[in-house]
């Protein structure tokens, strides 16, 4: 590590600076984002009585009342309103045609194995974590579920996957596995967590080899797990989407588009932030989260800042007492962007150390800053983000461990 005078500091910004931004942003971006309800208090007269005749056609059926998701849906279970609000909202409170919906999905439930597919090993292992998978959660505290297509444009990968209607056929099994795991992870109940978050990445997705498994993916989740989505996030969009989305849209509720948030390439982590916390994004899409990170318990707290077009942010971390390590994370989104990282002594006379020399940091890099260092001497660390070379407003998120010297 090289040596050299203090330097006077462009703009710089305290620990508890962005730590005041990073709450103010947080509660401007959460308040526009609330799921419906299903407290009975907050239903109107006329969905109240839908969810009494619904329960009253259920009685009175010739078969056996259906059970979802392992809730019976007649007995007083505060949970199967729930599930039946979610119906009747899915056919806008259409009695009659909730019930026939209800017991299509029931008897697909059945004739599927929907109960015990999660269970189940289906040779899939080299998707998991990549295609489709539950990760983190948003700042509601609903669960994300990732999709991310992009694999398939790999020829040998897709035949393996798709080659033939059997193989379809358990590749769809597989995403209902997915699916059923996500849903595992609500709490279904009246006032709690009682549907997801679904980020789609389109990077690279072959878009008419998927043409027939988007299709089966839609219409089997739209019948059959129906307002289990609060909202769809479309990440790295590309130039056709439009040309796909008008494919698709027959498919699709009005309700169900209405959920839809579409994010442009450039701006993955601007949009994923508004919803999820730095720590819970994954790093492939400018977050904090790589894999295995949350097998060890909930990550520490990222925070958060912006760097405006043409401006410089130092970033500093006061109170480092000599002997102690500390470890660091950063991220920007969209990169593009000069960063270093020096160590400034308290001393008087001592000398400024360049823990990591300036240097560019491309738009493609996929992995967050992370380094290591070790004081010989109180001080501060002084992390520097250069955005003078771009017009445009970025994201980022920082985090720092501090472990004292032993004695």
């Amino acid at each position: 590590m090289e040596q050299s005078p203090a330097a006077q500091r462009p703009t710089k910004r305290s620990l508890m600076s962005s730590l005041k931004e990073a709450a103010s942003t947080t509660l401007g971006r959460s308040s526009s984002f609330k799921e419906d309800s299903y407290l009975t208090s907050h239903l109107k007269p006329a969905e109240i009585k839908a969810l009494e005749d619904l329960k009253k056609m259920l009685s009175s059926s010739s078969s056996a009342p259906p059970s979802m998701w392992g809730i019976p849906l007649l007995g007083g279970d505060e949970r199967a309103d729930v599930v039946l609000l979610k119906f009747l909202r899915a056919r806008d409170f259409g009695v009659a045609q909730t019930h026939a919906m209800l017991m299509r999905c029931a008897e697909w439930r059945s004739e599927f194995g929907a109960d015990e597919v999660v269970e189940e090993e289906l040779g899939f292992k080299e998707l998991e974590g990549v295609v489709a998978y539950m990760h983190g959660w948003d700042r509601a505290g609903h669960p994300v579920c990732y999709n991310a297509y992009g694999v398939f444009k790999d020829r040998e990968m897709y035949d393996r996957i798709f080659g033939d209607e059997e193989k379809l056929k358990r590749f769809l099994r597989w995403r209902v596995q997915v699916m059923e795991r996500g849903v595992g992870l609500l709490q279904l109940k009246p006032g709690g967590i009682n549907s997801i978050i679904q980020v789609t990445d389109l990077k690279d997705m072959p878009k008419r080899e998927l043409r027939v498994a988007s299709n089966q993916i839609l219409s089997l989740f739209q019948d059959n797990y129906p307002e289990m989505v609060a909202r769809k996030v479309f990440i790295n969009v590309p130039w056709y989407f439009s040309i796909l989305y008008s494919m698709i849209s027959p498919f699709l509720t009005e309700r169900t588009k209405s959920k839809f948030v579409i994010a442009k390439g450039g701006n993955v982590a601007e949009t994923l932030y508004k919803f999820i916390r730095p720590e819970f994004v994954p790093v492939q899409y400018g977050g904090l989260s790589r894999p295995g990170d949350l097998e060890n318990g909930p990550p520490k707290p990222a925070s958060e800042f912006t760097i405006k077009g043409g401006e410089k942010v130092n970033l500093e971390i006061d109170g480092i007492e000599s002997g102690a390590t500390i470890t660091w994370d950063i991220v920007v989104g969209g990169w593009d962007v000069g960063y270093a990282a020096e160590y400034v002594p308290s001393a008087e006379g001592s000398y400024t150390i360049a823990v990591e020399k300036p240097r560019r940091i491309p738009a493609t890099a996929e992995e967050p800053v992370h380094n290591v260092f070790t004081a010989r001497e109180a001080g501060k660390m002084v992390l520097s983000i250069d955005n003078t070379s771009s017009r445009r407003r970025k994201v980022a998120a920082y985090r720092y461990f501090v472990r004292k010297p032993t004695v």
